[in-house]
Protein backbone atom coordinates (compact mmCIF):
# COMPACT_ATOMS: atom_id res chain seq x y z
CA UNK A 1 0.00 0.00 0.00
CA UNK A 2 2.35 2.95 1.54
CA UNK A 3 1.26 6.06 2.17
CA UNK A 4 -2.29 6.02 1.14
CA UNK A 5 -2.28 10.03 0.10
CA UNK A 6 0.59 9.45 -2.00
CA UNK A 7 1.45 8.15 -5.55
CA UNK A 8 1.73 4.56 -4.47
CA UNK A 9 -1.60 3.29 -6.09
CA UNK A 10 -1.22 5.22 -8.88
CA UNK A 11 2.08 3.79 -10.01
CA UNK A 12 0.43 0.52 -9.25
CA UNK A 13 -2.52 0.83 -11.32
CA UNK A 14 0.06 1.97 -13.90
CA UNK A 15 2.48 -0.88 -13.35
CA UNK A 16 -0.09 -3.53 -14.04
CA UNK A 17 -1.46 -1.17 -16.90
CA UNK A 18 2.32 -2.03 -18.69
CA UNK A 19 2.13 -5.54 -17.24
CA UNK A 20 2.33 -7.33 -20.50
CA UNK A 21 4.97 -4.77 -22.44
CA UNK A 22 6.99 -4.89 -19.21
CA UNK A 23 7.01 -8.43 -18.88
CA UNK A 24 6.15 -8.22 -15.19
CA UNK A 25 5.37 -11.48 -13.59
CA UNK A 26 1.52 -11.64 -11.23
CA UNK A 27 1.47 -9.60 -7.93
CA UNK A 28 -0.72 -8.87 -5.73
CA UNK A 29 -2.00 -5.71 -4.21
CA UNK A 30 -2.27 -5.22 -0.38
CA UNK A 31 -4.27 -2.39 0.11
CA UNK A 32 -7.88 -0.76 0.02
CA UNK A 33 -9.92 -2.12 -3.42
CA UNK A 34 -12.29 0.84 -2.92
CA UNK A 35 -9.35 3.59 -2.57
CA UNK A 36 -7.66 1.76 -5.74
CA UNK A 37 -10.84 1.77 -7.73
CA UNK A 38 -11.92 5.09 -7.21
CA UNK A 39 -8.25 5.88 -7.98
CA UNK A 40 -8.68 4.43 -11.47
CA UNK A 41 -12.19 6.17 -12.15
CA UNK A 42 -11.06 9.26 -11.58
CA UNK A 43 -7.78 9.01 -14.44
CA UNK A 44 -9.70 7.05 -16.88
CA UNK A 45 -7.42 4.03 -16.65
CA UNK A 46 -9.22 0.47 -17.44
CA UNK A 47 -8.40 -1.36 -14.32
CA UNK A 48 -10.90 -3.84 -13.33
CA UNK A 49 -9.97 -4.05 -9.57
CA UNK A 50 -10.58 -7.35 -7.79
CA UNK A 51 -10.92 -8.26 -4.30
CA UNK A 52 -9.78 -11.74 -2.81
CA UNK A 53 -9.70 -13.58 0.42
CA UNK A 54 -6.52 -15.94 -0.66
CA UNK A 55 -3.23 -14.53 -2.49
CA UNK A 56 -3.34 -18.02 -4.24
CA UNK A 57 -6.36 -16.42 -6.79
CA UNK A 58 -3.86 -13.76 -7.51
CA UNK A 59 -2.36 -15.90 -11.04
CA UNK A 60 -5.36 -16.81 -12.42
CA UNK A 61 -6.92 -13.03 -12.01
CA UNK A 62 -4.14 -10.94 -12.79
CA UNK A 63 -4.03 -10.72 -16.72
CA UNK A 64 -7.61 -9.77 -16.73
CA UNK A 65 -7.82 -7.65 -13.41
CA UNK A 66 -5.62 -6.45 -10.81
CA UNK A 67 -6.14 -8.56 -7.34
CA UNK A 68 -6.25 -7.02 -4.27
CA UNK A 69 -6.22 -8.23 -0.85
CA UNK A 70 -8.21 -5.74 1.31
CA UNK A 71 -6.72 -3.96 3.79
CA UNK A 72 -9.31 -1.48 4.56
CA UNK A 73 -8.36 2.39 5.52
CA UNK A 74 -10.22 3.93 8.19
CA UNK A 75 -10.48 7.49 5.94
CA UNK A 76 -10.83 8.10 2.53
CA UNK A 77 -7.48 9.57 1.84
CA UNK A 78 -7.03 13.10 0.15
CA UNK A 79 -3.81 13.62 -2.33
CA UNK A 80 -1.22 14.85 -0.83
CA UNK A 81 -2.32 15.27 2.82
CA UNK A 82 -1.48 12.64 4.77
CA UNK A 83 -3.87 11.32 7.81
CA UNK A 84 -2.68 9.40 10.59
CA UNK A 85 -5.95 7.63 10.82
CA UNK A 86 -4.69 5.36 8.70
CA UNK A 87 -1.23 4.90 9.85
CA UNK A 88 -2.53 1.31 11.03
CA UNK A 89 -3.84 0.43 7.98
CA UNK A 90 -0.59 1.18 6.48
CA UNK A 91 1.29 -1.15 9.36
CA UNK A 92 -1.13 -3.49 8.77
CA UNK A 93 -0.43 -4.39 4.93
CA UNK A 94 3.51 -4.09 5.51
CA UNK A 95 3.16 -6.26 8.41
CA UNK A 96 0.95 -8.90 6.17
CA UNK A 97 3.57 -8.70 2.97
CA UNK A 98 6.08 -9.84 5.73
CA UNK A 99 4.05 -12.42 7.01
CA UNK A 100 2.95 -13.80 3.72
CA UNK A 101 6.30 -13.77 2.23
CA UNK A 102 8.03 -15.57 5.58
CA UNK A 103 5.23 -18.12 5.49
CA UNK A 104 5.74 -18.97 1.60
CA UNK A 105 2.67 -18.01 0.20
CA UNK A 106 4.35 -14.87 -1.21
CA UNK A 107 8.04 -15.31 -2.97
CA UNK A 108 9.00 -11.41 -2.35
CA UNK A 109 7.54 -8.13 -1.13
CA UNK A 110 7.44 -4.84 -3.04
CA UNK A 111 6.83 -1.66 -0.87
CA UNK A 112 5.42 1.34 -1.89
CA UNK A 113 7.04 4.62 -0.46
CA UNK A 114 5.13 5.46 3.15
CA UNK A 115 5.16 8.87 5.20
CA UNK A 116 7.53 8.59 8.47
CA UNK A 117 6.33 11.60 9.73
CA UNK A 118 2.52 10.03 9.33
CA UNK A 119 3.09 7.05 11.31
CA UNK A 120 5.51 8.49 13.88
CA UNK A 121 2.15 10.79 14.51
CA UNK A 122 0.49 7.45 15.37
CA UNK A 123 3.12 6.14 17.35
CA UNK A 124 5.44 4.12 15.25
CA UNK A 125 9.05 3.66 16.61
CA UNK A 126 11.18 2.69 14.17
CA UNK A 127 13.67 5.29 12.51
CA UNK A 128 11.76 4.26 8.96
CA UNK A 129 10.50 0.87 6.78
CA UNK A 130 14.27 -0.89 6.30
CA UNK A 131 14.16 -1.22 10.67
CA UNK A 132 10.74 -1.84 10.79
CA UNK A 133 10.66 -4.64 8.59
CA UNK A 134 14.18 -5.61 10.20
CA UNK A 135 12.25 -6.17 13.37
CA UNK A 136 9.59 -8.39 11.89
CA UNK A 137 12.27 -10.59 10.68
CA UNK A 138 14.34 -10.47 13.75
CA UNK A 139 17.17 -9.43 11.65
CA UNK A 140 19.94 -6.76 13.67
CA UNK A 141 21.20 -5.34 10.70
CA UNK A 142 19.66 -4.62 7.49
CA UNK A 143 21.76 -3.62 4.36
CA UNK A 144 20.30 -0.85 1.86
CA UNK A 145 21.22 -1.30 -1.72
CA UNK A 146 20.11 0.70 -4.42
CA UNK A 147 20.49 -1.01 -7.66
CA UNK A 148 19.70 -0.68 -11.59
CA UNK A 149 20.96 -2.17 -14.36
CA UNK A 150 24.35 -0.03 -14.47
CA UNK A 151 25.03 0.03 -10.84
CA UNK A 152 24.65 -1.36 -7.90
CA UNK A 153 25.76 0.48 -4.68
CA UNK A 154 25.38 -0.09 -0.56
CA UNK A 155 26.35 2.61 1.97
CA UNK A 156 27.72 1.17 4.95
CA UNK A 157 26.43 4.43 6.67
CA UNK A 158 22.85 5.68 5.70
CA UNK A 159 20.42 8.40 6.94
CA UNK A 160 22.98 10.44 9.26
CA UNK A 161 24.55 13.83 9.43
CA UNK A 162 28.01 13.17 7.25
CA UNK A 163 29.93 14.13 10.73
CA UNK A 164 28.39 11.48 12.15
CA UNK A 165 28.66 8.85 9.63
CA UNK A 166 32.54 9.09 10.20
CA UNK A 167 31.92 9.10 13.60
CA UNK A 168 29.97 5.60 12.83
CA UNK A 169 32.18 4.05 10.41
CA UNK A 170 34.90 1.10 11.53
CA UNK A 171 36.17 -1.50 10.09
CA UNK A 172 33.78 -4.41 12.02
CA UNK A 173 30.89 -2.61 10.28
CA UNK A 174 32.29 -2.26 6.92
CA UNK A 175 33.06 -5.59 7.09
CA UNK A 176 29.45 -6.76 8.45
CA UNK A 177 27.98 -4.44 5.43
CA UNK A 178 29.71 -6.22 2.83
CA UNK A 179 29.84 -9.97 3.78
CA UNK A 180 26.00 -9.36 3.65
CA UNK A 181 26.11 -8.08 0.35
CA UNK A 182 28.07 -10.65 -0.80
CA UNK A 183 25.72 -13.30 0.10
CA UNK A 184 22.57 -11.89 -0.79
CA UNK A 185 24.76 -10.82 -4.22
CA UNK A 186 25.42 -14.64 -4.29
CA UNK A 187 22.12 -16.30 -3.33
CA UNK A 188 19.71 -13.84 -4.45
CA UNK A 189 21.34 -12.22 -7.48
CA UNK A 190 23.07 -15.77 -9.13
CA UNK A 191 26.18 -13.86 -9.08
CA UNK A 192 28.60 -17.08 -7.91
CA UNK A 193 31.18 -15.00 -6.87
CA UNK A 194 30.56 -10.98 -6.13
CA UNK A 195 33.50 -8.50 -7.04
CA UNK A 196 33.00 -5.78 -4.22
CA UNK A 197 35.00 -2.33 -4.55
CA UNK A 198 35.23 -0.71 -1.66
CA UNK A 199 35.71 3.36 -1.69
CA UNK A 200 37.68 4.77 0.47
CA UNK A 201 36.13 8.30 2.80
CA UNK A 202 38.60 10.78 1.87
CA UNK A 203 39.49 12.32 -1.76
CA UNK A 204 41.62 9.82 -4.12
CA UNK A 205 41.06 7.26 -0.43
CA UNK A 206 43.11 9.56 1.83
CA UNK A 207 46.29 10.38 -0.64
CA UNK A 208 48.61 7.57 1.46
CA UNK A 209 47.51 9.70 4.02
CA UNK A 210 47.68 13.27 3.27
CA UNK A 211 44.43 13.55 3.07
CA UNK A 212 43.07 11.88 6.01
CA UNK A 213 43.85 8.96 8.34
CA UNK A 214 40.77 6.89 7.93
CA UNK A 215 41.88 5.17 4.75
CA UNK A 216 44.56 3.25 6.00
CA UNK A 217 43.27 2.83 9.41
CA UNK A 218 39.66 1.70 8.84
CA UNK A 219 38.82 0.84 5.66
CA UNK A 220 42.37 -1.12 4.09
CA UNK A 221 41.86 -3.38 7.55
CA UNK A 222 38.45 -3.89 6.32
CA UNK A 223 39.66 -4.85 2.96
CA UNK A 224 42.36 -7.49 4.31
CA UNK A 225 39.87 -9.04 6.52
CA UNK A 226 36.92 -9.32 3.67
CA UNK A 227 40.05 -11.21 1.46
CA UNK A 228 40.89 -13.56 4.04
CA UNK A 229 37.23 -14.60 4.39
CA UNK A 230 36.99 -15.20 0.99
CA UNK A 231 35.18 -12.78 -0.35
CA UNK A 232 36.74 -11.13 -3.97
CA UNK A 233 36.79 -7.32 -2.10
CA UNK A 234 39.47 -4.30 -3.34
CA UNK A 235 39.96 -0.93 -1.95
CA UNK A 236 40.10 1.75 -0.47
CA UNK A 237 39.97 3.22 -4.47
CA UNK A 238 39.52 6.67 -4.79
CA UNK A 239 35.82 7.59 -4.99
CA UNK A 240 35.97 10.40 -7.93
CA UNK A 241 36.88 7.36 -10.26
CA UNK A 242 34.97 4.51 -9.41
CA UNK A 243 31.67 5.47 -11.34
CA UNK A 244 32.77 6.13 -15.32
CA UNK A 245 31.39 3.18 -17.70
CA UNK A 246 34.73 1.65 -17.91
CA UNK A 247 35.28 1.35 -14.30
CA UNK A 248 31.55 -0.07 -13.33
CA UNK A 249 32.55 -3.38 -15.66
CA UNK A 250 35.23 -4.20 -12.69
CA UNK A 251 32.69 -4.88 -10.37
CA UNK A 252 29.15 -5.99 -9.20
CA UNK A 253 27.99 -3.74 -6.39
CA UNK A 254 30.32 -0.34 -4.51
CA UNK A 255 30.27 -0.14 -1.16
CA UNK A 256 30.60 2.86 -0.34
CA UNK A 257 31.32 4.87 2.97
CA UNK A 258 28.61 7.37 3.38
CA UNK A 259 24.61 8.05 1.48
CA UNK A 260 25.47 10.59 -1.01
CA UNK A 261 28.72 9.16 -2.55
CA UNK A 262 26.38 5.83 -3.02
CA UNK A 263 23.23 7.37 -4.07
CA UNK A 264 24.82 10.70 -6.02
CA UNK A 265 26.32 8.11 -8.84
CA UNK A 266 22.93 5.63 -9.01
CA UNK A 267 20.31 8.63 -9.22
CA UNK A 268 22.33 10.33 -11.92
CA UNK A 269 22.74 6.89 -13.67
CA UNK A 270 19.62 5.68 -13.17
CA UNK A 271 17.09 8.41 -11.74
CA UNK A 272 14.02 7.30 -13.21
CA UNK A 273 14.28 3.36 -12.68
CA UNK A 274 16.84 2.79 -9.42
CA UNK A 275 15.61 0.17 -6.55
CA UNK A 276 15.71 -0.47 -3.68
CA UNK A 277 16.63 -3.39 -1.97
CA UNK A 278 16.93 -4.56 1.57
CA UNK A 279 19.58 -7.27 2.42
CA UNK A 280 20.41 -9.51 5.51
CA UNK A 281 16.18 -10.39 5.34
CA UNK A 282 15.26 -13.83 5.47
CA UNK A 283 13.12 -12.53 2.95
CA UNK A 284 12.79 -10.37 -0.87
CA UNK A 285 12.44 -6.80 -0.48
CA UNK A 286 12.23 -4.10 -2.38
CA UNK A 287 10.87 -0.39 -3.29
CA UNK A 288 10.96 2.28 -5.74
CA UNK A 289 13.88 4.40 -5.42
CA UNK A 290 11.60 7.50 -4.38
CA UNK A 291 9.61 8.96 -1.90
CA UNK A 292 5.78 9.82 -1.61
CA UNK A 293 5.81 12.66 -3.92
CA UNK A 294 2.83 14.34 -2.45
CA UNK A 295 3.15 17.90 -4.73
CA UNK A 296 1.85 15.13 -7.64
CA UNK A 297 -0.36 12.93 -6.09
CA UNK A 298 -3.91 12.56 -7.46
CA UNK A 299 -2.75 14.38 -10.63
CA UNK A 300 -1.98 11.45 -12.38
CA UNK A 301 1.83 12.14 -13.96
CA UNK A 302 4.27 9.65 -11.53
CA UNK A 303 6.26 7.51 -13.33
CA UNK A 304 5.87 4.02 -13.03
CA UNK A 305 9.05 3.09 -14.00
CA UNK A 306 10.73 2.45 -10.49
CA UNK A 307 8.32 0.75 -9.20
CA UNK A 308 8.08 -1.66 -12.54
CA UNK A 309 11.57 -2.07 -12.37
CA UNK A 310 11.35 -3.17 -8.15
CA UNK A 311 8.71 -5.84 -9.49
CA UNK A 312 11.28 -6.99 -12.12
CA UNK A 313 14.10 -7.35 -9.60
CA UNK A 314 12.11 -9.24 -6.54
CA UNK A 315 11.06 -11.36 -9.22
CA UNK A 316 14.19 -12.41 -10.23
CA UNK A 317 15.71 -12.23 -7.07
CA UNK A 318 12.78 -14.93 -6.58
CA UNK A 319 13.68 -17.26 -9.32
CA UNK A 320 17.58 -16.82 -8.23
CA UNK A 321 16.82 -18.12 -4.72
CA UNK A 322 14.64 -20.61 -5.52
CA UNK A 323 17.04 -22.05 -8.30
CA UNK A 324 19.84 -22.06 -5.10
CA UNK A 325 17.22 -22.98 -2.30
Amino acid sequence: MGEPAGIGGEIALQAWLRRRDSGLAPFLMLDDPERLAALASRHGWAVPVRAVTEPAEAPDLFDHALPVLPVPLPTAPQPGIPDRRNAPAVLHAIELAVTLCRNGTAAAMVTNPIHKAALYDAGFSHPGHTEFLAALCDVSRPVMMLASERLRVVPVTIHVALKRAIDLLDTDLIVETTRITAEDLRDKFGIARPRLALAGLNPHAGESGGMGKEDAAIVAPAVERLRRMGIDARGPLPPDTMFHAEARQTYDAAICMYHDQALIPIKTLDFDSGVNVTLGLPIIRTSPDHGTAFDIAGQGIAKPDSLIAALKMAATMAAHRAHVG
